[in-house]
């Protein structure tokens, strides 16, 4: 899995050993079957992989399409080159690259609001659109199935003094060069908040969007990121065989690209450079082994099968995956040797008393009406499914700085009702407002960035990611808003948010698991960093849906005094089957029964209502405890 990069010199160690391993190729390699000319050949497949990598690795979106962006790139860098429109190289390839960024900002557009197999059908359909465009309506720019030959190679200097850079070695230095350049610029994305938020978006893609980010528009980056990857590959292609083929918009050549990547192992940046390398090298020998020449895609086909079969997470994810497991292993054993001892004591971390953490606030939504008492309000809300109302005509109000608590049966419609409050399900009548400004409608993402926040009533984690990640990825969202270009900036590198994450890991006390993955927690952490994610966003009003479901006596205690802490600061609404616990946390009640309001009025009150008692209740009398 990519890193982000950490402080010092070992930070660089990645781009260290690429660029030594890019000196010593063309020394070391001849003499296992590469020539220099292949040497070349994989290092252009690795810079277009670099930008798939950010895409499929990091993301989680599988392209079929890259073959059109790699297309645009190279024709549009060719025709320019050849009709003597520009005779300038350099700029012929930048003009290329921009081509193929607007061309995958267009693709992009329409494909990034689909997801799974509908996103990767959609990229499939453009590149089929492109490669037949680009053989028939514009074949005589492209030259259709004979190319664009004639293409000029790079020059350095002007006049007399210019360097031509030919075929063979001079060639594979600028390929070298510009692949280098190209990595540490994509390691830089991935360790960016940018990076971290789209590895999140692999992970857990509703999660994000409830944080508050927009996860379209990051889908959306990624997109246009591998697509200027790529016409930067297809534009250096044509210059390095001074042809630009037909086949660069063919469906073989994504194909090509995806089998690479895997085979070398996707989310490590590197791998497609690996992957590449086996290829091309398992292409080029095969063929010249007596009897292989006609079957020598047949043979390639097996071995690779053999290889992602034997090595799933590919050549270099697997030996990043052994590193990882062998650096790790004492951290990760005493982290789950604690979270047995938990689990099997019944007992939580929490219930330690700790010092009061200090409040650091990011900005918050600014209350939009003079009424400021009232921080949430619902009005006629009703959601139909078809003749099921689920909710119908609830209305109540929520006072600023209380613990509202929404009560009722199963099947009465609160989890309905919650998601209607952050505008996950949209209502089929009424309307929420949040000081007043109206937020049905909006979005999850917009919800979340006006200040209201849910933590759920399953855990919606990043399992794979630390807790103190999980964390920033809820900050970030608040600091940075929905979303943010800082493509060069280190994630961890903001003041602020780091301030609030030790805050929030100093509230939930678990501050000595923060550099724990979230999965290795017990129940009860996993729950506390559930609401802590939320509470990470610096919401006016935190949406708690059934905080204490499934946790030890132990736990309960400790969960409700971390509510009781958090209701010091801001409003909370919370969603709760323990009536105790609400009886004791909450100041006012609203009682939901059959989709409709029953009751709603102080917690007193609503014990001593026999409505309540009789319909939820099930007949206690006010002498009862509850």
């Amino acid at each position: 899995m990519m890193r982000a990069r950490s402080g010092g010199l070992r930070g660089w160690l990645p781009e260290l050993a690429v660029l030594c391993t890019l000196i010593v190729a063309p020394i070391v390699f001849p003499h296992l079957g590469f020539s220099t000319d292949l040497l070349t050949r994989v290092l252009n497949w690795g810079l277009i992989g670099l930008g798939f990598d950010i895409l499929f690795g990091l993301t989680g979106l599988l392209s079929f399409g890259q073959a059109a962006f790699f297309g645009v790139g190279g024709f549009v860098s060719a025709y320019l080159l050849v009709s003597h429109t520009i005779d300038s190289v350099w700029l012929a390839l930048a003009i290329g690259t921009v081509a193929a960024g607007l061309f995958g900002l267009l693709v992009g557009w329409f494909a990034v609001r689909r997801i799974g197999i509908y996103f990767t059908m959609i990229t499939l359909a453009f590149g089929q659109m492109a490669y037949f465009i680009e053989n028939s309506p514009l074949s005589d720019y492209t030259g259709g199935e004979n190319g664009i030959p004639g293409v000029p190679v790079p020059v350095l200097g002007f006049g007399a003094h210019a360097i031509r850079i030919s075929a063979g070695m001079p060639m594979y230095v600028l390929f070298a060069l510009i692949f280098f350049l190209g990595y540490v610029l994509a390691r830089r994305i991935v360790g960016s908040p940018v990076g971290v938020i789209l590895l999140a978006i692999k992970e857990n893609t509703g999660r994000v969007a409830m944080l508050g980010h927009n996860v379209p528009a990051y889908k959306l980056t990624a997109f246009v990121i591998a697509a200027l990857y790529a016409g930067l590959a297809g534009g250096l292609l044509g210059s390095f065989q001074s042809y630009m083929p037909p086949d660069a918009f063919s469906l073989e050549t994504s194909g090509q690209l995806v089998v690479q990547t895997i085979v070398g192992g996707a989310g490590t940046l590197i791998g497609p450079l690996v992957g590449a390398a086996v290829w091309l090298w398992l292409r080029d020998n095969l063929q010249l082994i007596p009897g292989f020449a006609i079957l020598w895609k047949l043979v390639l086909g097996i071995a690779f099968i053999i290889l992602v079969i034997g090595l799933r997470r590919g050549i270099c994810g697997e030996i990043a995956h052994w590193w990882n497991e062998r650096r790790n292993l004492a951290a990760a054993k005493a982290a789950e040797a604690k979270t047995e001892a938990i689990e099997a004591h019944n007992i939580d971390a929490a219930t330690k008393p700790v010092a009061p953490p200090k409040d650091v606030r990011l900005t918050l939504a600014e209350p939009m009406t003079g009424d400021s008492d009232i921080a949430l309000e619902a009005k006629s809300l009703a959601r139909h499914y078809g003749g099921l109302k689920a909710v119908d005509g609830v209305s109540f109000k929520v006072r600023r700085g209380s613990i509202h608590a929404v009560i009722g049966p199963n099947g009465a419609g609160k989890s309905t009702l919650f998601k209607m409050l952050l505008d996950e399900v949209s209502p089929s009548s009424g309307e929420v407002l949040l000081f007043g400004e109206k937020v049905t409608g909006v979005g999850v993402s917009r919800a979340a960035q006006l200040g209201i926040a849910k933590s759920n009533q399953l855990n919606q984690l990043f399992p794979n990611l630390t807790v103190r990640k999980n964390l920033r990825i809820a900050a970030l969202a608040r600091s940075r808003g929905p979303m943010r270009f800082d493509l060069l900036r280190d994630a961890a590198s903001i003041p602020e948010v780091e301030e609030q994450i030790a805050s929030i890991l100093s509230l939930l006390n678990l501050v000595e698991r923060a550099d724990t993955p979230a999965h290795i927690l017990a129940y009860g952490e996993k729950r506390r960093l559930e609401i802590g994610m939320a509470l990470a966003t610096s919401p006016n009003v935190l949406l708690l849906d059934e905080p204490l479901a499934g946790m030890s006596p132990a736990e309960r205690v400790a969960t409700c005094a971390f509510i009781r802490d958090i209701g010091r600061s801001r409003t909370v609404v919370i969603v709760e089957h323990d009536l105790d616990a609400i009886f004791e946390l909450a100041e006012r009640i609203t009682v939901l029964y059959e989709g409709r309001l029953l009751a709603d009025d102080t917690a007193d009150e609503i014990r001593r209502n026999p409505a309540v008692q009789d319909a939820y209740l099930g007949g206690l009398h006010a002498h009862e405890p509850a």
